[in-house]
């Protein structure tokens, strides 16, 4: 299975009613294929400036290192040269905090990776979470 558009238009707008629902702050929700493109992105009104960039960070991040993006910040914690080093390897699109949340199918393969920014980084997470699971795929938030 691969993930496509109109599966990522499902994931952002469950991931946005969830946000909603718990009364999060404006988010922004990238959603990236297994290759690191964007299939679709979203940014609520109020959401501040460069979010996209952040959230992108966050999916791009979590794709390119193979583990979603809390398990990054716990690497960064006890390697920050090495999380610098990566990021500088990646074009600098790594934000090792979490909210970055990889993307598997029925099977565990590999499909893609969904960033979410704009509340608390544990907020922006349990959105990416919950708009993953709502597609019917299974989340990979950390390691």
């Amino acid at each position: 299975m691969t993930l496509n558009l109109d599966t990522a238009r499902t994931l952002i707008a469950a991931a946005r009613a969830h946000g909603a629902q718990e009364g999060f702050k404006p988010l922004t929700v990238v959603v990236l294929d297994a290759g690191g493109h964007v299939l679709a992105a979203e940014r609520e009104d109020g959401s501040s400036n460069k979010r996209f960039e952040i959230a992108f960070g966050k999916a791009n991040g979590a794709l390119a290192l193979g583990v979603g993006s809390r398990a990054l910040m716990a690497r960064a914690e006890d390697q920050a040269y090495f999380i610098a080093a990566a990021a500088s390897a990646i074009g600098g699109a790594l934000v090792p905090v979490p909210g970055g949340v990889l993307v598997r199918d029925g099977e565990g393969t590999l499909i893609g990776a969904v960033g979410v920014t704009g509340d608390t980084s544990d907020h922006d997470e349990a959105a990416a979470v919950a708009g993953i699971a709502a597609a019917g795929l299974t989340a990979q938030p950390g390691a």
